[in-house]
């Protein structure tokens, strides 16, 4: 057998390719690059047939954080210019969540910059989860608030959270090389907390940031020993401003390759393609979904997406379907007996369907002016960010397409209207 036999034979099974099996996908060539995507969408079709889970953003709070996180618009010292507000009160951030609901979100991730919420903050949250349910209750809803301290994920979870976030990004060996302010044990930690708490754990990776085959290979295998129900890809949306500014070395298909490797690793969890998939991907976005079963719809936390239309039609036209709220996201012997918001409803003979949120990681500034119609922030001219691509990458990189997010959360728009 081949590579690709034994991968698709391996994922079908749910068993875990060695190391040697997923580099090598990493370094399979241009010309069978439709095999791999191929080969790895049996294995997605297999667990979560032809269903796209749709997730949306809430930034409850934008910016100033003391955290020195490499890649991030909102790191101690970035000067990245982007919307920086404190706390959205929770009718506001309601508010945001159902224009994403109303777009076909199944899962709400509701993000706040800073190194972890305080017992304060874990209030507010809460707050905030009870007006998202109380408008919608079959809504799942996924916290992403930095590092956990102890008993905090139990009071999410007993507020009616679903779901944690807290991506690991990198490998543990090149960790220190992107942030100092904390430990990759930290992020561990915080996975290991929403587990025990009972909230289906969401973690994933960030890719194009100067890190090695090995480096991808190796958080991926740590991210399948964590085993999350989800784990979020996102691509590296190098922000003016920040240290990775420059680091421009994705291409389209090398972001298939690293999501092909993903769902060989992690053949029965919820792969989503997360920040920077319009970027990156750009018109091979399609294929994408060959292989992930997730995306994020509209807006990210500081950068903008496509249109969400733009979204819907191209999963409609990609002949996939958007999963609705009574289908299960996760096959069924993943769906655990406590957590029946996490995976949806299940449901008769259903093998299961389904950027984290994004990295969080501050203290706001001041709010958002609110206007007359409740909404927070206001619809302005969208910037780009004129970020400078590597030496050689002219023909590559689409630097135009990374634009700052000039609306704020909770407008009356729907997504990316």
């Amino acid at each position: 057998m081949d590579l690709l036999d034994i991968l698709t034979d391996k994922g079908l099974r749910r068993e875990l390719p060695t190391r040697e099996e997923a580099l090598a996908v990493l370094a399979t060539t241009d010309d069978q690059l439709l095999d791999v995507v191929a080969a790895a969408g049996r294995v997605r079709r297999q667990w979560f047939g032809r269903r796209v889970k749709l997730n949306y953003l809430v930034n409850l709070k934008s910016g100033l954080c003391p955290e020195d996180c490499s890649y991030c618009s909102q790191r101690l010292g970035s000067k990245a210019e982007i919307l920086k507000y404190t706390w959205l009160k929770p009718d506001q951030a309601a508010q945001a969540a159902a224009a994403g609901v109303a777009g076909g979100a199944k899962r709400v991730c509701l993000v706040a910059s800073g190194r972890g919420p305080t017992d304060r903050d874990i209030d507010r949250v809460a707050d905030t989860i009870a007006a998202i349910k109380g408008a919608d209750e079959g809504v799942e809803v996924c916290a992403c608030l930095g590092l956990l301290s102890d008993n905090q994920a139990e009071r999410l979870k007993a507020a009616g959270a679903d779901a944690y976030n807290h991506n690991l990004n990198t490998s543990e060996a090149t960790y220190g090389d992107i942030t100092t302010t904390h430990t990759y044990a930290d992020r561990v930690d915080t996975v290991a907390k929403a587990h025990g708490a009972g909230l289906s754990a969401c973690s994933g990776l960030i890719a194009g940031m100067g890190e090695s085959d090995a480096d991808l290979v190796d958080v991926v295998f740590a991210l399948r020993e964590l085993d999350p129900d989800s784990v979020p890809v996102n691509f590296l949306i190098p922000f003016e401003g920040t240290p990775l500014a420059e680091e421009w070395n994705l291409t389209p298909q090398r972001c298939l390759r690293i999501l092909a490797m993903v769902r060989f690793v992690c053949p029965d969890i919820e792969v989503r393609i997360a920040g920077g998939r319009e970027v990156h991907l750009r018109s091979m976005q399609p294929l994408g979904l060959h292989i992930a079963n997730s995306i994020f719809l509209g807006d990210y936390l500081t950068s903008e997406g496509q249109a969400g239309q733009a979204d819907l039609d191209m999963i409609k036209d990609a002949g996939f379907e958007v999963e609705g709220a009574e289908q299960t996201t996760l096959p069924r012997h993943r769906v655990h007996a406590a957590a029946t918001g996490c995976g949806g409803h299940q449901e008769e003979g259903a093998c299961g369907t389904g950027g984290g949120c994004g990295p969080c990681g501050g203290h706001g500034e001041s709010a958002p002016a609110v206007g007359a119609a409740g909404a927070v922030g206001a619809v302005g001219v969208v910037e780009a960010v004129g970020a400078v691509a590597a030496p050689g990458a002219e023909d590559e990189a689409r630097t135009d397409l990374v634009r700052v997010r000039r609306r704020g959360a909770g407008t009356e728009l729907a997504p990316n209207a």
